[in-house]
């Protein structure tokens, strides 16, 4: 019994770590810490099973910080990230320029004028005065950040269109996918 709670306890949380890591997103960072959490209750039954108090108690916090990170992603920061979408869905209804969540620069899939991905942003650069934004970085290739490139990318080459950028400009284009575009 004991080899079969140590190994689940294992693999949740290598598993856990796993899905926390890749940073996907709110919603499966919350099921990491959920698979982090059903593997610290593991780890408990085998601390009380084997008898060894320091695991025990390290699984008692590590628990309540699991739990905390449930609701951290799951909870809280699922309502900000549904609150920003309803608020830029009201924005395209009402008089003036539309709103889009500035967290979409921290993940927004870049595409050509034709639909084409190249890249996805990952982060945006801002004036300290004016808070005008500059220019956004965009991450192109590699695996979980290894072996991937960073381009900056003019703000005034893109345009926000749902969830995503749409870059269109085709000198930038280029310079990012290392191919020619059509002029559209």
């Amino acid at each position: 019994m004991e080899d079969l709670i140590g190994w689940m306890a294992t693999i949740a949380t290598v598993t856990a770590a796993l899905v926390t890591a890749s940073n996907l997103g709110s919603r499966i960072t919350g099921y990491g810490f959920a698979v982090f959490t059903v593997g610290s209750v593991a780890w408990l039954a085998l601390a009380f099973l084997t008898n060894q108090p320091a695991l025990l108690w390290t699984n008692i916090l590590l628990t309540g910080l699991n739990l905390f990170g449930v609701w951290r992603w799951l909870g809280r920061q699922s309502r900000i990230e549904e609150g920003a979408s309803l608020a830029a869905e009201k924005s395209e209804r009402t008089p003036g320029e539309a709103l889009f969540p500035v967290s979409t620069l921290l993940k927004a899939p870049v595409q050509s004028h034709s639909g084409d991905e190249v890249g996805n942003c990952v982060d945006g650069m801002a004036g300290c005065s004016s808070g005008r934004l500059h220019y956004v970085v965009v991450a192109k290739g590699g695996v979980g950040g290894v072996g991937e490139t960073l381009h900056r990318l003019p703000w005034g080459a893109t345009k926000v269109e749902a969830d995503r950028l749409i870059l269109d400009c085709v000198d930038e284009l280029k310079e990012i996918t290392g191919k020619e575009w059509p002029v559209r």
